[in-house]
């Protein structure tokens, strides 16, 4: 198969320092810290690429990271791996963007490797036990608080609201495949913005008060580097490889194991994911959970949580979520592997058609980037789809909730309606107070996600051990 680097030209290939002044190796160091201070989701990561990127190593200006925020913001996947990508790409062409996208996730997927061995090694152990309950309950915190953020910054108009509510009536009562909230959200969002209407359009992200750096005043200029030019060539050339790169081994499963087997159905469920991933981890979190859990049974509803305190605790995308599914989905079922083995093999896999696809997005779109500014169209079904992930997100709130707090549900049914629903005198009163404990933290206090994260797996813990005893 043709590699990556085999489709770059001489004219594309990195030379030890561009016109900017800034060598591959100086981005290659950059780009390792960048991913070693990747925590805190999105916005963290974001926050710190622009404060090494833009503040204090001053490579691009202020205008031109937006830009590329905006463009990544439109993606499927998650946006700060896609910014990392775009950026390296724009510095030093395809070279720095394999290298800094490679470099965002590879932490991520060692620790949640690692953590992953240890949780099917060690999971019955009390303190083990007790440090993914404290985990549970800080993640249920931090998803209301992403309701909160998220729905604060995109819910400015009864439209947006009117969106966000039909998105969580259709996901929580219907039971509507996430793919068709974002498709149905992204048309109204178009056809309202095609009539002009000013629900729907969306203003630019800001980063902080205080002065800017100018994109005259970065290492790279005003200008358009040779490289990030439209070339149709070159990115239908490189588009074809990253495909192959991303279906072939996905085809090859299903001709040769079937489509039944685990692998199969691991690499299928998550290329879908990667094409429909709008709005983050917490937003597709929420069909995973229903398809992985109700669907192929790879895992139950709490070690969804379990995964996710994962992956809150690591560096990297919090997307990163998903190899623990893919981990715990070939584990449960390995066919003739060893459990391990199958299950190693699943989290590689998971990645790569997780992850493939931002690569793909960032090489064949980013050339042909200006033509998106001030696309407004297309900016207003971003918004819309902003919107709907709110409502997607409450419900996974109320689902995490719902399988914490409480020990039993029942299903109530009326037609196409079916919600489940808590009895509550299975209420977990440990439960209920580590969640409020973690969410007074985070909401009245102010305290970060990390060290919430970890007291809370202290007093886990430290309840687990002192129930055993």
């Amino acid at each position: 198969m043709t590699s990556i680097s085999d489709t770059t030209t001489a004219a594309d290939k990195p030379a030890a320092e561009a016109h900017h002044g800034v060598s591959f190796a100086e981005a290659f160091r950059v780009w390792l810290r960048v991913a070693a201070l990747s925590f805190g989701g999105p916005a963290g990561q974001i926050a710190v690429m622009h404060r090494i990127v833009v503040d204090e190593k001053r490579w691009i200006g202020e205008h031109r990271f937006l830009h590329a925020l905006n463009y990544c913001m439109l993606l499927p996947g998650p946006e700060a791996l896609q910014l990392a990508i775009y950026i390296g790409w724009l510095l030093h062409k395809t070279a720095g963007g394999l290298v800094a996208g490679i470099l965002f996730v590879l932490p991520g997927f060692l620790s949640i490797l690692l953590l992953s061995y240890l949780y099917v090694a060690f999971g019955s152990v009390d303190a083990v036990e007790g440090v993914f309950f404290g985990l549970k309950a800080a993640v249920l915190a931090v998803v209301v608080q992403a309701v909160v953020r998220i729905g604060g910054r995109a819910l400015r108009n009864r439209a947006m609201i009117a969106v966000a509510a039909a998105a969580f009536i259709a996901i929580f009562a219907f039971h509507v495949p996430f793919p068709l909230i974002i498709l149905a959200a992204a048309i109204i969002g178009f056809v309202g913005s095609k009539f002009e209407s000013a629900s729907f359009r969306v203003g630019g992200h800001k980063s902080g008060g205080g002065p800017v750096l100018s994109d005259a005043d970065s290492a790279l200029g005003e200008e358009i580097p040779p490289h990030a030019r439209p070339n149709l060539r070159w990115s239908l050339r490189i588009s074809v490889v990253l495909l192959a790169l991303w279906l072939v081994p996905v085809l090859l499963l299903y001709v040769f194991l079937g489509s039944n087997d685990v692998f199969t159905q691991i690499g299928v469920f998550f290329s879908k994911m990667a094409v429909v991933t709008f709005g983050g981890a917490y937003a597709v979190l929420a069909y995973v959970a229903q398809e992985a859990v109700q669907h192929y049974g790879w895992l139950k509803p709490t070690e969804m949580l379990d995964g996710l305190g994962m992956a809150e605790t690591t560096p990297g995308p919090l997307i990163m979520v998903l190899q623990f599914v893919g981990f715990m989905g070939a584990y449960r079922h390995p066919g003739t592997l060893d459990p391990m083995i199958a299950a190693t093999l699943a989290a590689i896999l998971t990645t790569w058609v997780t992850f493939i696809p931002c690569f793909l997005w960032i090489f064949l779109g980013a050339p042909f980037i200006e033509k998106l500014r001030g696309n407004i169209p297309l900016a207003g079904a971003m918004s819309a789809i902003t919107a709907a992930v709110v409502g997607v997100i409450l419900n996974l709130a109320i689902w995490f909730g719902l399988h914490f707090l409480f020990a039993d549900a029942t299903v109530h049914r009326l037609g196409p309606l079916w919600v489940e629903l808590p009895i509550w005198s299975s209420l977990s009163l440990p439960s209920l107070a580590l969640s409020l404990a973690a969410a007074i933290a985070i909401f009245r206090f102010k305290v970060s996600v990390i060290p919430t994260l970890l007291a809370c797996a202290l007093a886990g813990a430290a309840w687990s051990i002192a129930s055993a005893t």
